[in-house]
């Protein structure tokens, strides 16, 4: 029997804006994932150390504030850090198309942009983050 997918929703930073996060956090659930959404403010610190007690296999972050850059390239050099490199990092939110190039880069595996559907992320999370066997 394979484990559900565990993923960690969070808003990084100081954006305020957390409607899309719910939302796919809902959707992620109701499609049979496991999902701790860590609510607004969140620093990368506090989710690496969130995704690791709660052993997930993936982070999504939600980024509207203009601080993409700098918030996902913090959570992916301390996953590095923590030794769990193997946790997926994906967002989402108003990101420019060079940026997402750049962020792909640095180890973000997808960026949804706004009018991403549900339906795609879920199939995205579905084919991209491995299940582990429990």
């Amino acid at each position: 029997m394979q484990a559900r997918i565990r993923v960690v929703v969070a808003k990084p930073g100081l954006d305020g804006h957390d409607r899309g996060a719910k939302v796919v956090a809902r959707a992620l659930r109701d499609a049979g994932m496991e999902v701790v959404y860590t609510g607004l403010h969140q620093t990368p610190e506090q989710i690496v150390e969130t995704a690791i007690q709660e052993d997930a296999d993936a982070i999504g972050l939600s980024v509207l504030s203009g601080a993409h850059m700098t918030l996902f390239r913090r959570v992916i050099e301390l996953l590095a850090e923590r030794d769990a490199a193997d946790i997926v990092v994906f967002g989402g939110g108003i990101i420019p198309a060079d940026d997402i190039a750049e962020l792909e880069t640095l180890g973000v595996a997808r960026i949804f942009t706004p009018g991403a559907t549900t339906a795609s992320i879920i199939e995205w999370v579905r084919a991209n983050v491995a299940t582990p066997v429990g």
